[in-house]
């Protein structure tokens, strides 16, 4: 009897499918070792750069079955910095992303897919200046491992173009759009 109680259990440990969790990370803000950067359009002329400074955030991540993979971005929008203090105090106001009344900005991915060339497409709700849209951002998965203060890591890079007007924020001149560089890596839980 308990060889056949032990063979069925082989044999069904054998025939289950074993299916591996996504690793949890927090993204590394306190490092320094990721960035929500951004590029605008300066009335058809030039283009200003910035960066949002503080935000938090976490994801989940299986390379072996990516589509169990998620993410979670919050930013501060009274962080926006572009190098300007009075460029910033403007951009900061209700003429553009109302940093006062909307002062979190939230990302929640809803679907991670594998594309044909390696990248990911991560698909989720993006809420800035009160407003709730679908986003698509166009990922690479950078690398993983081990760091050389006992922890793991793992960091992506990722860029989607937003356009102002979805998000009700005003348009001025050729500024109809701002285009999104994300530089995110994590440390696993």
């Amino acid at each position: 009897m308990k060889k056949l109680l032990a063979t069925a259990l082989l044999t069904t440990a054998i025939l289950t499918p074993t299916f591996a969790n996504a690793a949890e990370y927090n993204i590394d803000t306190q490092g320094a070792h990721a960035s929500i950067n951004f590029k605008v359009s300066h009335l058809g002329y030039s283009f200003i750069h910035g960066r949002f400074n503080t935000f938090d955030g976490k994801f989940s991540f299986d390379p072996k079955n990516i589509e169990a993979s998620s993410v979670t971005v919050n930013v501060d929008t009274r962080s926006l910095d572009s190098n300007h203090a009075e460029r910033d105090k403007h951009l900061k106001s209700s003429d553009f992303i109302n940093a006062g009344k909307f002062s979190t900005a939230q990302f929640s991915s809803t679907k991670v897919t594998q594309k044909e060339d390696g990248g990911l497409a991560i698909t989720g709700n993006l809420t800035l200046h009160g407003v709730t849209k679908e986003i698509t951002i166009d990922a690479n998965f950078i690398g993983e491992g081990k760091d050389p203060w006992g922890g793991y890591r793992a960091g992506f890079q990722g860029t989607t173009r937003l356009q102002l007007a979805d998000f009700a924020i005003a348009v001025m001149g050729a500024s109809s759009y701002v285009d999104m560089q994300l530089n995110v890596e994590g440390v696993r839980l």
